[in-house]
């Protein structure tokens, strides 16, 4: 049996309901190809993304070449599999191709994957599609700069009904309206888990009871929401159970919106509890006191939430932003690798040790002829970092 998620996959954009925003996003990239060569589709689970992908090629008449990110967790892989995709025209006559990376968030750093990823986004003549849960994790910075994000939303509870309502119709199976009416509330805008819960309630007779709430990952910008707007949620100490990112990440976005949605008192009372929490949070990481993340956990969530002391939910839109600490950290550390792997040439070729070298940084640029950085097979990158490394040393000594 083929199951309904597949069975009424989108051919088209007709068929992809409640994304319009992302649709016409799409149209504005192809028109604009190649000033970037890649999409990043992201929202939550079971929204479409890689339904989306589909219809676009069905529109377009493109070939499309799928990859789970899953099977291709390391650099190798990707260059054995994606490479040649990245470049080979299609092979079935149609007017183009289209790339699919499906869920990249299963992508690691470690082993080349990523990396390799953005690489060939540099080199691919056919766009690529890439789709992910959550985008906003720190691996994923460089990806961002590269691709056009797309957001994909999450379906609210009329689209959900009206699609499985469509589908149970077309499947000529009678399904109570309650029944329905259930599946589309608990699928929390999960269009691939509602089909799931249909498709059982199709086959066997089930009642209300049966259909659990779907678990679901929150993307940042949900979480805040809840956090900064929603004082009266009795849920709030859970706020951050479903979201996939590093507690020491969320902790940055905390920081960083705190004063576009609080003024004042409450500006000082947010602050004290993000303060508090990070004490807590030093403690466990020096000493292990595991004990202290419930208090972590408090400050972090009822400890800002509660510090407008208002009852009720906040109304307007706040534009959250991005933590700018993670891209200073991370810019550093770029500058940090290249300094480091010039100075481990520079020891490897002069006989001296990686440590003497990086100490007598500082001379490399102005003793490195021309002939001995070709000797060092220095890379485009660090030879431009020679060179603004070359004239911020000047300006700071002429300035003195």
């Amino acid at each position: 049996m083929v199951p309904l998620c597949e069975k009424y996959r989108a051919t088209c954009f007709a068929d992809v309901k409640g994304q319009e925003t992302a649709i016409a996003s799409i149209h504005a990239f192809f028109k604009n190809f190649p000033i970037k060569k890649a999409i990043l589709l992201h929202g939550p689970a079971g929204t479409g993304k890689t339904s989306l992908a589909h219809a676009l090629a069905q529109e377009m008449n493109f070939e499309i070449f799928e990859l789970n990110a899953s099977d291709l967790r390391n650099k190798e892989k990707l260059e054995e599999i994606m490479k040649p995709a990245t470049q080979q025209q299609s092979l079935f006559g149609k007017k183009g191709k289209i790339v699919l990376v499906d869920e990249v968030d299963g992508l690691s750093v470690d082993k080349g994957g990523l990396p390799e990823l953005l690489a060939l986004i540099e080199k691919t003549g056919h766009p690529i599609i890439i789709t992910a849960n959550n985008i906003w994790q720190q691996k994923f910075n460089l990806l961002r700069k590269k691709a056009d994000l797309i957001k994909i939303k999450e379906l609210n509870y009329q689209t959900v009904l009206n699609i499985i309502k469509e589908i149970a119709v077309k499947e000529k199976k009678p399904v109570k309206e309650d029944i329905l009416k259930s599946i589309a509330a608990k699928s929390r805008g999960d269009v691939r888990a509602a089909l799931n819960d249909l498709q059982t309630a199709l086959d066997i007779e089930i009642s209300v009871e049966d259909i659990h709430e779907r678990e679901k990952e929150e993307d940042i910008f949900h979480v805040l929401r809840k956090v900064f707007k929603n004082q009266s949620d009795p849920k709030i100490l859970n706020v951050y159970d479903n979201i996939e990112m590093p507690t020491d990440d969320i902790f940055l976005w905390i920081e960083e919106n705190i004063p576009y949605e609080y003024k004042g008192e409450a500006l000082a009372r947010a602050y004290d509890a993000l303060s508090k929490a990070d004490v807590f949070r030093g403690r466990i990481h020096r000493q292990q006191h595991w004990r202290f993340l419930v208090y972590e956990n408090f400050l972090l969530s009822a400890g800002i939430s509660l510090a407008s002391h208002k009852t009720k939910p906040i109304s307007g839109f706040t534009v959250y932003q991005r933590p700018k600490r993670i891209l200073k950290i991370w810019l550093q550390n770029q500058k940090y690798a290249k300094k480091k792997s010039i100075a481990g040439k520079f020891a490897k070729m002069t006989h001296i040790s990686k440590k003497r070298a990086m100490k007598e940084f500082f001379l490399l640029p102005y003793i490195l002829t021309k002939e001995s950085r070709k000797k060092l097979d220095l890379s485009e990158d660090e030879e431009k970092f020679l060179e603004e490394y070359q004239k911020i040393s000047l300006a700071e000594k002429l300035g003195r």
